[in-house]
């Protein structure tokens, strides 16, 4: 890709039925408030760590480089057994820490910290991030101009996003586009500003009013799949979400590997047998209440089985992962959610 930080600002919005409610419904509108466009925002950034020393030291000094100040620096700690009590405590003294007796996972880490800058404090965006997350020093006032240019008083806007980047593979996630169930990656474009239905969790600014409507992350999910439920309950009720495409995100979202299969280069992220569980087990569930026509449940089988035929021909442990798939498949589809399996299952 081009120079990502590249100052050009080629703004052309596409109109207004290029973005409408995929899912059914028209964008809401809401009038503006009296005032709103001289009020300063107020924002927190949240993050959720679980056993994340070795990585937040690095975190934290960007989130406090940031060229626009964040009013507050909120850490949701995942009853971490690492040192992350102490590093926060000793090191930290300024971040305010929330301290969880459980691990519970992304989806409960994010829910609490929402809970708490949104719902009590009543900051106007929240600033969301996973432990190994590095945004640019300028990586919030790219957000806030986005923001700007798209008209910060237009409340149907719910988040807006960074484009995630691995830092060694240099691979994107620009956003996904879902149509009926079937979803692809937001194709390139030269546009600054593109609209999604969904966007990993990490880096997304999203709206307090927002949250206050269609509610918290999912902490049932445990992890895996929260954001991208989130986004589309958000879409459902009609609220759009934007990627800025000249800020980027450093998150290493993994550690994949590169192989070539029939002549085109593809990445492989190997997880462990209890994750695929989740991501199954919570694609399942959502797509199943949000999509309930049976070309999108099968486009999603389709999916699912041909990433069962990856797993058994890149995967470490095949065939654990595959049965983790097929109990998460039957779970997902029974509704049956919570905390399951944990990195000790096999």
């Amino acid at each position: 890709m081009g120079n990502a930080y590249s100052e050009a600002l080629n703004l052309t919005l596409p109109k207004e039925q290029s973005w409408k409610n995929e899912l059914g419904r028209p964008p809401i509108q809401r009038p503006q408030k009296p005032g709103s466009q001289n009020r300063a925002l107020s924002i927190a950034s949240v993050t959720v760590a679980y056993n994340g020393a070795q990585l937040l030291p690095r975190h934290f000094e960007a989130l406090k480089r940031q060229i626009r100040r964040i009013d507050e620096i909120i850490v949701v700690n995942n009853a971490s057994t690492d040192g992350t009590a102490t590093l926060l405590a000793d090191r930290y003294p300024e971040i305010t820490v929330l301290n969880l007796s459980q691990n519970s996972g992304i989806g409960g880490g994010l829910a609490t910290g929402l809970s708490y800058a949104a719902v009590t404090k009543k900051y106007d965006w929240v600033w969301l991030f996973d432990q190994d997350s590095v945004p640019a020093e300028d990586g919030l006032e790219r957000l806030l101009a986005g923001l700007r240019h798209l008209d910060d008083t237009e409340e149907s806007i719910a988040i807006v996003a960074p484009v995630n980047i691995h830092p060694g593979t240099k691979m994107t996630w620009p956003g996904l586009l879902w149509r009926g169930g079937r979803v692809r990656e937001s194709p390139e474009s030269s546009q600054r500003i593109t609209f999604v239905d969904s966007v990993i969790s990490s880096g997304s600014l999203i709206r307090r009013a927002a949250v206050e409507i269609v509610g918290l992350p999912r902490s049932d999910f445990f992890m895996d799949f929260v954001d991208h439920e989130h986004c589309l309950r958000l879409r459902r009720h009609g609220f759009r979400i934007a990627v800025v495409r000249d800020s980027l995100l450093h998150h290493s979202n993994g550690d994949p590997s590169k192989f070539k299969i029939l002549g085109r280069t593809k990445y492989w992220t190997d997880h462990v047998p209890w994750r695929e569980y989740y991501m199954t087990r919570n694609e399942i569930f959502t797509v199943w209440q949000y999509y309930p026509k049976w070309w999108s449940k099968a486009f999603t089988l389709y999916r699912l089985a041909r990433k069962a035929l990856y797993v058994l021909l890149f995967g470490d442990r095949k065939f654990a992962c595959v049965r983790m798939m097929y109990l998460g498949f039957l779970d997902g589809r029974a509704g049956r959610l919570g905390i399951r399996f944990l990195a000790t299952s096999r």
